[in-house]
């Protein structure tokens, strides 16, 4: 008897894979998404970053709000320019990307300027000691919630594209030897059509009450109902590929833009160019000085057009105490009106 599987038995390994619980992406997603990525390769290739730019800046770290529709790597390799026309003299140091945002994700960037303090900063996000907020505009049936925590599985289809996964298949192999792995997200509805009071991202709290959804099935989502705009505050627990963009598509409140996760690219008579999320803040121990400090980046106009009470927000927030590194540390560039260091 021979030992190669029969054909059925190779079916049904190849069967033997968890199976996405999201839906694949829309057909009308390739072409648009071809589009996008030229036209940010031109727009990045003719970027060059600008003081208004950076939120901060010391010896060790630079960090910028980076705009929607330009790649990392592009800011990135603006980042010498920027140091040289301020000044600095000699050899440029050695600048690493601390995070990734997608493309069309606008807000904080963290860059350091040492090996040394890549590392430390690249095992505190390994480690999850880094707190990211982001804000995203959505499009769909005003949620029954009004906080949430997802909890399911995130991997590659068989087809490359990213979905997510039950709960119950994280460690599961996948198509090319990945495995399923674990994504968590906080969700909190800021405004449904403009309309609501918004509270500091400090403010997320867990409660009893709130409502945690383990995904263990496909979602119902009805196609039909009203639509509406949602902004909310997404606070990803996990560091996964999308991970937000997918649990808004789950949720059935795609991100408004996002056509590769089924949000909406017109809207009220608009054509969007890219998705609606930002990275409003981020939260770690400085490298260096191990003090905890909070970065955050200028609110997007769609953020401020999807709750009129953004722009009744204190610049400084009356939650937090706040001081400054030493005067010998910090450059001129430092905003310091985006700069707080927690007491």
């Amino acid at each position: 008897m021979s030992d190669q599987p029969s054909s059925q038995n190779a079916l049904h390994i190849s069967q033997n894979y968890p199976v996405p619980l999201s839906p694949p992406l829309p057909l009308i997603s390739k072409n648009m998404e071809l589009a996008r990525a030229m036209s940010a390769s031109s727009k990045s290739s003719l970027f060059t970053l600008s003081r208004n730019d950076v939120v901060y800046e010391d010896q060790w770290l630079i960090v910028v709000n980076k705009p929607q529709g330009i790649y990392c790597e592009s800011v990135l390799e603006s980042v010498p320019k920027l140091l040289f026309d301020s000044g600095l003299e000699g050899k440029a140091p050695e600048l690493h990307l601390a995070n990734r945002l997608d493309r069309d994700t606008s807000g904080v960037m963290i860059i350091t300027k040492s090996h040394k303090v890549a590392a430390k900063l690249v095992k505190a996000f390994t480690d999850h000691k880094v707190s990211k907020t982001y804000i995203a505009r959505c499009i769909g049936s005003a949620p029954q919630w009004e906080r949430i925590t997802v909890k399911s599985g995130h991997g590659r289809s068989k087809f490359g594209a990213w979905r997510v996964y039950a709960a119950s298949d994280v460690g599961r192999s996948l198509p090319g030897g990945s495995v399923v792995r674990d994504m968590e997200t906080s969700f909190e509805v800021l405004s449904i059509n403009g309309q609501g009071s918004f509270r500091e991202p400090s403010e997320f709290r867990t409660d009893d009450d709130d409502k945690i959804l383990v995904v263990e099935e496909q979602a119902v989502i009805d196609g039909d109902a009203k639509k509406d705009e949602i902004l909310v505050i997404a606070r990803p627990r996990s560091g996964r590929t999308h991970q937000i963009r997918l649990h808004c598509q789950y949720l059935g409140i795609s991100i408004r833009g996002d056509v590769k996760y089924e949000g909406v690219y017109e809207w009220k008579g608009t054509t969007y160019g890219g998705h609606e999320l930002h990275a409003e803040r981020l939260s770690l121990e400085h490298p260096i000085t191990g003090l905890r400090i909070l970065f955050r980046a200028p609110l997007p106009s769609w953020a401020n057009q999807g709750a009129k009470t953004f722009r009744h927000l204190p610049l400084f927030p009356y939650w937090l105490h706040y001081s400054y590194l030493p005067s010998e540390v910090l450059t001129s560039s430092c905003s310091s009106s985006l700069l707080l260091l927690i007491a």
